[in-house]
Order: structure tokens, then C-alpha cells, then sequence
């Protein structure tokens, strides 16, 4: 039986657990994701091999649940979700898009930093807490505006990883 990764190690999981260098995307010129479409099959493409499931059944999902509501929270942010059955763990992936995105967001502006969110059907915990981990991460405008000025996926990460390990 697969540990459960929200005991990752005996603590609670992370973020940075969750999310790799190859799974972000600075797109500091908008040259890559122009609308929410391109954003949705970006992280689609990125989660895939993470979730080993076909980009097209996660995009596919991810639009469904952005034809509910809008998954744009405000303040620039925008966290895309899914759950699958056949996920055997949450995976993270992450576009930063300093150009700004037009994603229906609550507020009306577009979204500059886009978190996907995909995990196991069978763990809604887990996926609620990641989700609420995020929330937390970019509530605070300097972490958001440090994040948007990452010059690369490594930067960005390291900020992440930086900014949970100082929240223990």
C-alpha cells in the first residue's frame, strides 16, 4: 500500500512536494499563453506525465469544472482543478504569466499566476488542503509579486520552497 502523502515524511505535505522545476512555466513576454484555452492545455501537457494520464482527459476535465465557475480566485491568481480516478497522487504545476491572462476571474482582471491542481478522486481531503496551501501561499501581495518577477522555473520553485519551509 502507497504511503499517503499527506504524511510525507511524518509531516504535513508541501507544496514543493508536490510541484517540480519541469512543471512551471515563466512566461515573462506572453509569447506562450495568450488566453485561458492555452493556459488549461499548458498545465494539461505539464501534469500529464506526473499523473501518467493522456493531457487531453485532464484538459478536458479542467474545462468542465471552469464551465461551473470560474477557477480565477482575484488578485491575479488562478488555480485550476481536477480530480481523477485513476490519479494516484496530487501533482502541481504552475504558469506564471507577469503579461496577465483573461481568465473570467471573480474580480474582472486577468490572472497573472495560474496554479493546476490535479489529484486523486479518492482523496478530496487532500486535495482541499492543497488547494487552501496555495490560497495561503499567495495571499500575501509580496509573495505574488516576488513569484511574477521569477526570472526561470528554478527561481520559482526555490521561492516556494523558501516561502514554506520559513511558514514551519
Amino acid at each position: 500500500m502507497m504511503q499517503s502523502l499527506t504524511e510525507h515524511s511524518g509531516e504535513r505535505m508541501r507544496l514543493s512536494d508536490i510541484l517540480s522545476v519541469d512543471r512551471i512555466l515563466v512566461d515573462i513576454d506572453g509569447s506562450v499563453v495568450k488566453t485561458k484555452s492555452d493556459a488549461l492545455r499548458r498545465l494539461s501537457e505539464m501534469l500529464s506525465p506526473a499523473i501518467a494520464v493522456q493531457p487531453d482527459e485532464i484538459e478536458h476535465l479542467l474545462l468542465e469544472r471552469e464551465k461551473l465557475q470560474s477557477t480565477g480566485i482575484g488578485d491575479g491568481v488562478a488555480i485550476p482543478h481536477c480530480a481523477l480516478e485513476s490519479a494516484q497522487a496530487q501533482a502541481l504545476a504552475l504558469l506564471l504569466c507577469p503579461r496577465g491572462v483573461e481568465f473570467e476571474a471573480i474580480d474582472g482582471e486577468p490572472v497573472e499566476i495560474v496554479f493546476g491542481v490535479v489529484g486523486p478522486k479518492r482523496a478530496t481531503g487532500e486535495h482541499l488542503r492543497t488547494l487552501a496551501r496555495i490560497s495561503r501561499l499567495l495571499r500575501d501581495e509580496q509573495t505574488r509579486l516576488r513569484l511574477l518577477a521569477s526570472p526561470n522555473p528554478t527561481a520559482a520553485y526555490q521561492l516556494i520552497d523558501a516561502n514554506e519551509s520559513a511558514q514551519r
